[in-house]
C-alpha cells in the first residue's frame, strides 16, 4: 500500500537491551488528497435523524399502500363504485369564503398542505444542518435529483411529440414518493445501508421542492393579488411570531389555516403555503436545547402527515377504473405511455446518470462499501412516483376527467413496474446490505454507540480490550476444567473398555 507503514517494525526505546533509535523524519512533500467519497457513511447524529424520519415514513408508506389498494377495490367493485364517486364528489365548507370543496379537493389541497409543511421543514434542516449545508456534499443529491426530474420530463415530451399527444403532463413523471418507496422496502424485506437511505431521502426532499416550484409556476392559471397579498402578510406575521419566540399551537394553527385559505383563493396552489411555513421554522439548536423547534414540530406533525394526510389523499385520488382495456390503453396512448416510460426509464437513467456525472467531474470516488449497481437500484426505486405525480396529473389535465383517470392509471402502472425492477435489483445485493446494516448496528461494548463510529476513540479500544481479556480468562478456565475432566476420565477407564487385542479401539 503506497505511503503506508505496513510491514515495517518499530523499536521502542523502553527495551533495555536495544538503544533508542530516532525515528527518521519524513521529508517527502505531503500531497493533499482531493478525492472525496460519494455516498459515504453518515455521521452518527445524521444517521440517527435519518433512521427516525424513515421509520415514520415506512409506517406511513405501508398505510399509503393499503389506502391505494382500498381505493382501487372501492372504485372497481360495481356495487361500491357509485358510493366511491358520491363520497369523493361530496362538497362541504363555507361557500362565502370560496372553500366549498369536494372531499377529494380537500384531500388534495388541504391535507397535502400538511405533507408539504413537513417537506419544507425537511428541506430547511437539510440546508442548515444536513447534507445540503456543504455545497460540495450537496452537489451530488441536488444534481441527481435535477437530472431525475429533467430526464423523465424529456422522455415524456419526446414520447408525446412523436406520438402526437398532449405535452401538458410533462411534469407528472418527475416526482418520487419516498413513503411508497420505503413501503416497498418494508414489504420485500430489504434493509438499505444508511448512506443509501439518506441519499434516497435527500433526493425526495429536493424532488418535493422542485415539484412545488413546478406547481406554483406552471399550474397557476389566475392570480388574485388581494388574496395573495393577504397570504404574504400572514406569512410575515408567522415569521415575526417565530422570531420573537412566541409559543402555543393555539396561535400558529389558526394563523396557518388563514394563510392556507388566502393562498388557495389567490389561485396559487394552497400547498405552497405549507412549504413556506415549514421553511420559516428554525432548524438549528441553541444553547440548552436538545432539539431545534423545527425538529420538534416535525416530530409531532410527521405522523399526522404520513399516517393520515397522505393515505387519505391516496384513498380519494387513486380510485381509478381498472380493466383489461384500460391497462392496454396505458401502453398505447402517448400521454400514458410517456408517464410510464418517464417513471421507469427516465427516473432511473436520470438519477444514475446525474450521480455518475457528478462523481466523475468532482473527482469523488464511490464509497468502498457500495457499488454502482447499488446506485442503479436506488435510482430504479426512485421511479415510484405516487402522491405528487397523482396531484400533478390532476392539475395538468384538469377538465378532462377521462384523461385524468388514464394518467392516474399510468402512474400506478409505472410505479408498480419501477417497484418490481427495484425489487429484483435490490434482492441481488440484499446479502451485502444485510452485512453493512449489521456493521452499522453492532455495539459490542454496549455503550449505546455503534462500534463503527468509535474506531478513533482510545477509550473504546480499552473497553474492548477488557471485554476480550475477560472472555479469554473465561475460555482458559473452561479449557482447564475440560482438561481436568478428560484426565479424570482416563484415570477411571485406562483404555481397557475400548481396547481390542491390547490396542486402543
Amino acid at each position: 500500500m503506497p505511503g503506508s507503514l505496513v510491514g515495517k517494525c518499530s523499536v521502542l526505546p523502553t527495551d533495555p537491551e536495544v538503544p533508542a533509535v530516532a525515528a527518521p523524519r519524513n521529508t517527502a512533500p505531503r500531497i493533499p488528497s482531493t478525492a472525496r467519497k460519494a455516498l459515504g457513511r453518515l455521521s452518527l447524529p445524521e444517521r440517527t435523524f435519518v433512521a427516525d424520519a424513515l421509520r415514520t415514513e415506512t409506517v406511513g408508506g405501508v398505510l399509503l399502500l393499503i389506502a391505494a389498494v382500498a381505493a382501487l377495490i372501492w372504485a372497481n367493485i360495481p356495487a361500491l363504485r357509485h358510493s366511491y364517486e358520491s363520497v369523493s364528489h361530496f362538497h362541504f365548507g363555507p361557500d362565502t369564503l370560496g372553500l366549498n370543496l369536494s372531499v377529494a379537493h380537500w384531500a388534495a389541497d388541504g391535507l397535502l398542505a400538511v405533507f408539504f409543511f413537513v417537506a419544507g421543514i425537511e428541506l430547511k434542516r437539510e440546508l442548515v444542518a444536513g447534507d445540503l449545508r456543504d455545497p460540495r456534499a450537496a452537489a451530488l443529491p441536488v444534481v441527481s435529483a435535477l437530472c431525475g426530474m429533467a430526464v423523465p420530463a424529456l422522455v415524456y415530451t419526446l414520447t408525446n411529440l412523436t406520438g402526437h399527444g398532449s405535452t401538458q403532463g410533462w411534469a407528472v413523471p418527475t416526482a418520487t414518493d419516498i413513503a411508497f418507496a420505503l413501503a416497498v422496502l418494508a414489504v420485500i424485506g430489504t434493509s438499505l445501508p444508511s448512506a443509501l437511505r439518506a441519499f434516497l431521502l435527500t433526493l425526495a426532499v429536493v424532488d418535493d421542492l422542485f415539484a412545488i416550484l413546478i406547481i406554483a409556476i406552471f399550474f397557476t392559471d389566475r392570480i388574485s393579488f388581494p388574496a395573495l397579498g393577504g397570504a404574504v402578510a400572514g406569512l410575515v406575521i408567522f415569521w415575526l411570531l417565530l422570531r420573537r419566540g412566541v409559543r402555543g399551537w393555539y396561535v400558529y394553527v389558526p394563523l396557518a389555516v388563514v394563510i392556507w385559505a388566502l393562498m388557495y383563493n389567490s389561485g396559487v396552489h394552497a400547498t405552497v403555503a405549507g412549504v413556506a411555513m415549514g421553511l420559516m421554522l428554525r432548524c438549528t439548536t441553541r444553547e440548552g436545547e436538545e432539539h431545534s423547534p423545527g425538529e420538534h414540530i416535525e416530530h409531532l406533525v410527521r405522523p399526522l402527515s404520513a399516517g393520515l394526510a397522505v393515505p387519505l389523499f391516496a384513498l380519494f385520488s387513486a380510485g381509478v377504473s381498472i380493466s383489461g382495456g384500460a391497462l392496454g390503453d396505458v401502453f398505447t396512448k402517448p400521454e400514458t405511455l410517456g408517464v410510464v416510460l418517464g417513471l421507469v426509464v427516465g427516473k432511473t437513467v436520470g438519477i444514475f446518470g446525474g450521480t455518475w456525472l457528478t462523481a466523475r467531474f468532482t473527482r469523488a470516488s464511490l464509497s468502498e462499501d457500495l457499488a454502482w449497481a447499488d446506485v442503479f437500484a436506488v435510482a430504479a426505486l426512485a421511479g415510484i412516483g405516487f402522491t405528487v405525480s397523482l396531484l400533478i396529473g390532476e392539475l395538468a389535465f384538469e377538465g378532462d376527467a377521462v384523461l385524468t383517470d388514464e394518467v392516474k392509471a399510468a402512474v400506478l402502472v409505472g410505479s408498480l413496474i419501477a417497484a418490481l425492477c427495484a425489487t429484483v435489483l435490490l434482492k441481488i445485493r440484499n446479502a451485502r446490505y444485510r452485512g453493512l446494516c449489521e456493521d452499522e448496528e453492532r455495539d459490542e461494548d454496549r455503550d449505546g454507540i455503534p462500534d463503527i463510529y468509535e474506531q478513533d476513540d482510545p477509550a473504546y479500544h480499552l473497553r474492548m480490550a477488557k471485554i476480550y481479556e475477560n472472555k479469554a480468562a473465561q475460555h482458559r478456565r473452561i479449557a482447564a476444567e475440560k482438561a481436568v475432566a478428560a484426565r479424570h476420565g482416563l484415570q477411571e477407564v485406562p483404555g481397557g473398555a475400548g481396547e481390542e487385542d491390547g490396542r486402543p479401539a
